[in-house]
C-alpha cells in the first residue's frame, strides 16, 4: 500500500494559496530538507489543473532548481475537468475517473509514495474521503491576511493526530499530521 501525502505552505492565519508571497524571507536549510526528504520518498505527484498550469509554465524553464529536479521527471496526475487531450509537461496525464476512486486504485498499487502538491480542494476532498496519510503544513511566521484557507467554517470536525513536529531556525513549523486512531 502506498502512502498519500499533502504537503502545503501556510501562514499562521491559515492562508495556503500562492505561498510564494510570504515564504521567501521565512525559507531555510531546515525547511530544504524536510522538502527533500519528502520528495525522495516520492514516485507520483497529482495536481490540480490550476497548480498544473501555474507548474508546468514555470518548472520546465527552471531546470537548475532543485525543485524543478523532483517535479520535471516525476509522474504527474493532473485532475481536471477541463483539460482534455496529452498534456505537453513531461510525464503528465489525466486522471481516469473518478477522484476518490482512482486514489483508491493508486494508493493499492506498487510505487513509492504519492504527494499531492498545492491544489488546496483536492487536500480537502482527500482529507474528508478519508485517504490521505499525511498532511505536511511548514507553517511559516507570518501573518498573510487575504487568500485561501485549507478548511473551511463549514466543514465537518475532523480529528487529526500529530505525528511529528520540528522548528526551524527562522521559525517555521513544519508539523505532520495523520489520521485520528479510534
Amino acid at each position: 500500500m502506498r502512502t498519500l501525502t499533502a504537503g502545503l505552505f501556510t501562514s499562521v492565519d491559515g492562508v495556503v494559496e500562492d505561498p510564494s508571497r510570504f515564504q521567501l524571507d521565512s525559507f531555510d536549510a531546515e525547511l530544504a530538507e524536510g522538502m527533500g526528504t519528502f520528495m525522495g520518498r516520492t514516485s507520483t505527484v497529482i495536481l490540480g489543473r490550476r497548480s498544473y498550469d501555474e507548474w508546468a509554465g514555470h518548472w520546465p524553464t527552471h531546470p537548475d532548481d532543485p525543485f524543478a529536479g523532483f517535479i520535471n521527471p516525476i509522474e504527474k496526475i493532473v485532475v481536471s475537468n477541463t483539460l482534455h487531450g496529452d498534456l505537453a509537461w513531461q510525464n503528465s496525464r489525466l486522471l481516469d475517473g473518478e477522484l476518490i476512486e482512482a486514489v483508491r486504485e493508486l494508493k493499492a498499487g506498487d510505487g513509492a509514495d504519492i504527494a499531492v502538491c498545492g491544489s488546496i480542494s483536492i487536500v480537502r476532498q482527500l482529507v474528508f474521503a478519508g485517504l490521505l496519510d499525511e498532511l505536511q503544513l511548514m507553517i511559516h511566521p507570518v501573518i498573510a491576511g487575504p487568500g485561501r484557507r485549507l478548511f473551511e467554517p463549514t466543514d465537518p470536525m475532523t480529528r487529526l493526530r500529530l505525528v511529528r513536529s520540528t522548528v526551524t531556525s527562522k521559525g517555521n513549523v513544519l508539523s505532520t499530521y495523520g489520521p485520528h486512531s479510534a
